[in-house]
């Protein structure tokens, strides 16, 4: 149709119309004068509307699914966001556990040696002074923390404090091949002193050559006057290997240290000496041996000779005349 004068008129006259009925349809309600025809043209059309309605509803459940996907896959990744983060609390709770145990045990040596502490953090390690096994605690003079104090966790002896600052100190770690400390050995109480070795065990010279030792044997710290680098009685070590006794005065021993010195987390400096000597109620316990497994002997006692059992034949023995064999 040409776009002409009368085509325009029409198009206004029809939408006036069609405005027309809107608002007498809206204004009667369900008493409309339409309703009729409405009711009829959806008679007509309703066919119509449900066969595209079927063929348009595929369409439509593809978009929801994928609107639906769209956001299970945000919830997807907001739950392993979630899991992530309760992953890292679980770790951080597991080395929360794990420095709770750690702090337990040096706090029962501290109680076994009635050794006054105080409880510190490892946060570096090396120092300025060119020590190459030496750590840097968060604990200096502030918390009462001095020059040669003996540092120790729950393990054992793990060093001496060397530096002191006001907030930090620096440890000369047991296993420097600077670190000297006196030992004395469990029970028989032989002296020597224990020298570090970087990685490597502890070197023990014993003053006694003729002492007898073996592998397993412990040491513990002899001690120092005044308690000053050293109080005594901290577990230092175990016996891995014996020289063979030579003409020298001292003898050798190496042991490995209880303290592992590459993990160390929480430490405890001695700010205040035992009263007395613990001597070795400090070291641990020792694993009870497996009891040995009882054996069965059974003996067979023969018969005296001449003997039989009754009812029985001697083997290889032949019937006698009027006997019958079975």
């Amino acid at each position: 149709m040409r776009d002409t004068r009368e085509s325009r008129l029409l198009l206004v006259l029809l939408v006036v119309i069609a405005f027309a009925l809107i608002t007498v349809d809206i204004r009667g309600g369900e008493e409309s004068p339409v309703d009729g025809a409405r009711r009829a043209a959806a008679a007509a059309f309703g066919p119509i509307e449900n066969g595209v309605a079927a063929a348009v509803d595929p369409v439509g459940n593809a978009i929801g699914a994928v609107r639906d996907s769209g956001e299970r896959h945000t919830r997807i990744a907001a739950l392993e966001h979630e899991n992530a983060a309760l992953k890292a609390k679980l770790g951080s709770d597991d080395r929360n556990r794990s420095r709770v145990a750690e702090l337990d045990g040096m706090l029962k040596k501290a109680g076994a040696g009635q050794y006054g502490i105080k409880a510190a953090e490892v946060i570096a390690i090396g120092a300025a002074q060119g020590f190459s096994w030496t750590v840097t605690i968060d604990a200096g003079a502030d918390d009462g923390i001095k020059r040669d104090m003996t540092v120790l966790n729950g393990a054992g002896l793990v060093g001496r404090v060397t530096t002191v600052g006001p907030s930090t100190a620096t440890v000369l770690l047991a296993n420097d091949p600077d670190f000297t400390v006196g030992t004395r050995l469990e029970k028989t109480s032989e002296l020597g002193f224990a020298t570090g070795q970087g990685n490597g065990p502890l070197l023990v010279q014993l003053l006694n050559g003729k002492a007898k030792v073996k592998p397993g044997d412990r040491l513990v710290t002899f001690g120092s006057h005044g308690s000053k680098p050293f109080v005594p009685g901290v577990p230092v070590g175990e016996i891995v290997r014996v020289d063979p006794m030579g003409g020298g005065l001292t003898r050798n021993v190496y042991i490995r240290p209880y303290v592992g010195f590459t993990k160390l987390d929480i430490v405890g400096v001695v700010v205040q000496a035992p009263r007395t000597d613990p001597r070795d109620m400090v070291l641990p316990p020792k694993p009870a041996k497996p009891r040995p497994v009882p054996t069965v002997t059974v003996t067979v006692t023969p018969p005296p000779p001449g003997q039989e059992q009754q009812g029985q034949q001697p083997q290889g023995q032949q019937p006698t005349d009027g006997q019958t064999e079975r």
